[in-house]
């Protein structure tokens, strides 16, 4: 049986042949600008898609918590943690987003994985699209739920398993089993969307639950920034939000009824035993919240970039056109994305390469992100760039 030391670096060593090993960037300057080993990039790899994490206002919002409220929560929310400032946070986001309830988490990961180890149980069916984030499908896989993973965005597919799993004559389950369907509202690394009213109207004909992660979605798309379920036109029974990306911040919420609230207050343990987020931190995301809602020309912004992107590039370059702000240029191998983002980089241009597993074998890309704090200018360097470093 190997130590963990050999384990260790057999795996180092393997992930090195794969061109698969990753490396952290320590940067000195962040969002729009970053700096690294002294040189000035502009990013475009970040998710504050609306440019509210250097927003003067969110600032000055953080640092008038810090003064009212300290610097810590100082304990789980059950305990001392729960403060005023959480408690208009949840509020403004329950009647923002059309819900009975709002719980705050420190981050989406943790959001979701106390959501699927809470709700499910032995005999109940979790339905996911494959392209589902990690912390879905990992709270998936080790949930006491059968979990069934069907096409990306493949509607027959997911009719054909509600269909197997509902409550019909002859149903594989037990008659007092649930059944819930997983996805998200943007998925994070192609930037398309879930066929959200479709969704719901399979999971209402098969008496399943449909819940949506709209991490990527929430602040960009929908009437004031509502996301991808206002987008389609529809309510989930349990909305995902997280603060790390149009927001600005950090954490997240769940969005659902009065009583699936009190159920998680009880029962999940990612709630329970993690102290809250800072109250300060709360009170900076009521003012990240406020902006989202009337800063309309945040998401002109958006549209206006995304089309001056999608006119500039050539067009035998495989730039993913989107509704999103994410906007995937398909390389190929790892080694050639590595390459090519090394390129971008000696042009002024930091771009990250996504590899597997994040992604399929042989679909490694450049996520191009855009925010709404990017100028025509910069649109202009990077289509620029690219149009070079592709043809080289």
């Amino acid at each position: 049986m190997p130590h963990f030391k050999q384990r260790i670096e057999k795996s180092l060593s393997e992930r090195k042949a794969q061109g698969l090993y990753r490396r952290r960037a320590c940067l000195s300057r962040q969002q729009q600008r970053v700096e690294h080993h002294g040189d000035a990039f502009i990013n475009f790899s970040s998710n504050d898609y609306l440019g509210l994490a250097q927003e003067p206002e969110l600032v000055k919002a953080w640092q008038e918590g810090l003064a009212l409220f300290g610097t810590g929560s100082g304990a789980s929310p059950l305990v001392t943690g729960f403060h005023t400032a959480h408690h208009q946070l949840e509020a403004q986001l329950s009647d923002w987003l059309g819900y009975e309830r709002a719980l705050l988490f420190n981050s989406g990961f943790s959001a979701n994985q106390a959501l699927l180890f809470t709700l499910l149980e032995k005999d109940d069916v979790l339905i996911q699209d494959k392209l589902n984030h990690a912390s879905l499908m990992e709270a998936g896989m080790l949930s006491p739920a059968t979990m069934r993973r069907f096409a990306h965005n493949d509607l027959a597919a997911l009719q054909r398993t509600l269909s197997r799993y509902s409550d019909q004559p002859n149903t594989v389950v037990r008659p007092d089993s649930a059944t819930m369907v997983v996805t998200e509202g943007v998925f994070s690394m192609d930037g398309d969307l879930s066929p959200l009213a479709e969704m719901k109207l399979l999971c209402e004909q098969h008496n399943s639950w449909l819940v949506v992660d709209d991490a990527h979605g929430c602040g960009v798309l929908g009437e004031q920034g509502r996301g991808s379920c206002d987008n389609a036109g529809i309510k989930p029974d349990v909305l995902v939000v997280t603060f790390g990306k149009a927001f600005g911040l950090q954490g997240s919420a769940i969005l659902c009824d009065d009583d699936t609230a009190e159920y998680l207050i009880q029962f999940a343990r990612h709630f329970i035993y993690s102290t809250a987020m800072p109250p300060a931190q709360a009170h900076a995301l009521s003012k990240a919240c406020q902006l989202i809602r009337e800063d309309q020309w945040r998401r002109d912004k958006l549209l206006e970039l995304s089309m001056l992107l999608s006119e500039q590039v050539n067009d035998d370059i495989e730039l993913i056109k989107t509704p999103t702000p994410i906007k995937p240029l398909l390389i190929g191998s790892s080694e050639k994305a590595l390459a090519v983002s090394e390129q971008l980089k000696q042009r002024g241009i930091w771009v990250s390469a996504i590899r597997p597993p994040t992604v399929p074998v042989n679909t490694a890309r450049l996520r191009i992100t855009l925010t709404a704090a990017h100028t025509r200018a910069d649109i202009d360097k990077l289509v620029t760039a690219i149009n070079e470093v592709i043809h080289d």
